[in-house]
């Protein structure tokens, strides 16, 4: 429990610090990429952890759940800024898209950001069903970036 408590501490943290300082810290390619892949990968764990509860692959336990999309909500906002510069390397799954369309990429970002905030605020609620709701609508804009600015 100490352990959620710090990592949600860490990424609010970090949510309000990074966008003003994004530029002057990824002055290599090789650090925006590996940043905005660090930051996707916590917000998959964090939401996959979400995904076995809806599937019914783990139990319910609402107070987990809760966390869960509570740190969603908050790693939602991080890697945005590591795209801006336009930055990538052979490591990144970015299509060009990410870079050539950034308003739609934007547009993208933020209705994920608005999914994942409405599936934070159902959890605190504790209602299975609207969880598995609004999982689902969250989830679904997670696979329209994808399949929209994610190379396969």
């Amino acid at each position: 429990m100490k352990f959620t408590l710090a990592v949600a501490a860490l990424a609010a943290a970090a949510a309000t610090v990074v966008p003003a300082v994004a530029q002057a810290q990824f002055a290599k390619a090789d650090d925006a990429v590996e940043y905005r892949q660090s930051a996707l990968f916590l917000l998959g764990n964090h939401f996959g952890r979400i995904g076995a509860v809806v599937k019914g692959d783990a139990p319910f336990n609402k107070d987990d759940v809760a966390k869960n999309a509570e740190l969603v909500a908050t790693l939602s906002k991080l890697p945005w800024p590591a795209f801006e510069g336009g930055q990538t390397n052979g490591k990144s799954k970015a299509k060009p898209e990410v870079f050539s369309d950034k308003a739609k990429f934007r547009d993208a970002a933020n209705k994920m950001e608005t999914a994942v905030a409405q599936l934070n605020t159902v959890a605190k609620g504790g209602d299975l069903a609207s969880i598995k709701t609004a999982f689902g609508e969250a989830a679904q804009t997670c696979k329209s970036c994808h399949d929209n600015f994610r190379a396969k």
